[in-house]
């Protein structure tokens, strides 16, 4: 059972090619290793296409104007990027998180708008109401797929519908654009460390995400329950209970991503939040996030969110329709899963492999102990 991501794992040995009856092994050197990670190869792909831009639009596509823009697109995605790399891992699927951000920017939206729209204060208390109207849909979806065993893909479809047909219930289907000045600004006009005010906010919560998945326990347990759960359960992982906590992770960062869309827009996105699940679940999984759970890396989760925003902005520049953004990145996501099924099969092949020449070994050997 493997308790750390396919970047961690210490290097694997594998049997001498002499096989019967030796036990001299190799060790997989760090180069291979990084060879055969997806990340490393989508990696390459997103330098190949931002090259690629750059020889056809040259300084409009390397400005630093153009990539302040991406980064600006990319911010929401990010943080929504992050639960869904933990829901992933697990071998889940949360397809709610467009609806849930939605219904979590309207919340936050009445809310400031009853305390009177403006003032830090009304900002702090809208941001509060996102973050608990996010993670009570995450709890909610983690309880009815942990305890009610309902298969996630249901349960997340099911709470889409319901928290997107709620918005618009609540707001009778008209987009709500009191939204207080501190939060456009800071969107706007903010710069931290001179970057803008929503990216650094999601590079926090990718260094965040990225140290919990990696460098503890939690993010161990992830791991494990995704690469097999029953084991995780008898090693003594409440399975239960940490798959709650992880999709109610992904609802509360669909919580702060709806303030940033907030701040971004200047209003509620009732309509225009349609294919945000789709293209976040693309991301990841490109990515090099495994859909079959147990493998995935936040750093990956990066790579794989800025190929759709570096393809639209550079479409835009040299005048294709934006429209091919999406054959672009459909076209990767099928190789992104054609690719992860390969290498999981060619691993078993491996795997049965090296367990035959084990036999033949120790056969081997207790034929030479029988001989007088």
């Amino acid at each position: 059972m493997s308790m750390t991501s396919s970047s961690e794992k210490p290097a694997t040995s594998v049997p001498a090619p002499n096989g019967i009856g030796e036990h001299d092994e190799f060790e997989v050197s760090p180069l291979r290793r990084i060879l055969g990670l997806q990340t490393f190869w989508i990696l390459g792909v997103l330098v190949l296409i931002c090259l690629f831009f750059s020889v056809l639009a040259g300084d409009r596509f390397l400005s630093a104007g153009n990539f302040s823009l991406i980064s600006q697109n990319v911010a929401v995605w990010a943080v929504l990027g992050v639960g869904m790399t933990f829901v992933i891992i697990t071998a889940g699927i949360d397809l709610s998180v467009g609806s849930v951000l939605v219904f979590s920017s309207v919340v936050a939206a009445k809310v400031m708008a009853a305390m009177g729209g403006n003032g830090p204060g009304v900002a702090a208390a809208g941001l509060v109401a996102a973050v608990l109207s996010g993670m009570a849909w995450g709890a909610l979806n983690g309880v009815l797929v942990a305890k009610a065993r309902v298969p996630a893909l249901i349960v997340t479809l099911g709470t889409l519908s319901v928290a997107l047909g709620l918005a618009q219930v609540i707001t009778g289907g008209i987009d709500i654009r009191s939204v207080p000045a501190e939060l456009t600004d800071f969107s706007a006009y903010t710069k931290v460390l001179g970057i803008p005010g929503l990216p650094f906010v999601a590079l926090i919560i990718l260094i965040v995400g990225g140290i919990l998945l990696h460098k503890t326990r939690f993010g161990r347990y992830t791991y494990a329950i995704g690469s097999n759960a029953e084991a995780a359960r008898r090693t003594g992982i409440k399975v239960t209970r940490h798959l709650i906590a992880v999709y109610a992770l992904a609802g509360t960062l669909a919580g702060i991503g709806a303030l940033l869309s907030l701040a971004q827009f200047g209003t509620t996105t009732i309509a225009g939040q349609s294919l945000t699940n789709l293209n976040v679940i693309a991301a990841v999984v490109i990515g090099g996030t495994s859909i079959f759970g147990g493998e995935g890396t936040i750093f990956g989760t990066v790579v794989g969110l800025f190929i759709p925003a570096v393809l639209q902005s550079g479409f835009v520049i040299i005048g294709v329709q934006p429209y091919w953004q999406g054959v672009a990145v459909g076209s990767v996501l099928i190789a992104a899963v054609y690719v992860d099924q390969s290498r999981r099969a060619a691993a078993a092949r491996s795997g049965r492999s090296r367990n035959l020449f084990s036999r033949r070994g120790s056969s081997f050997k207790e034929r030479k102990a029988s001989e007088p």
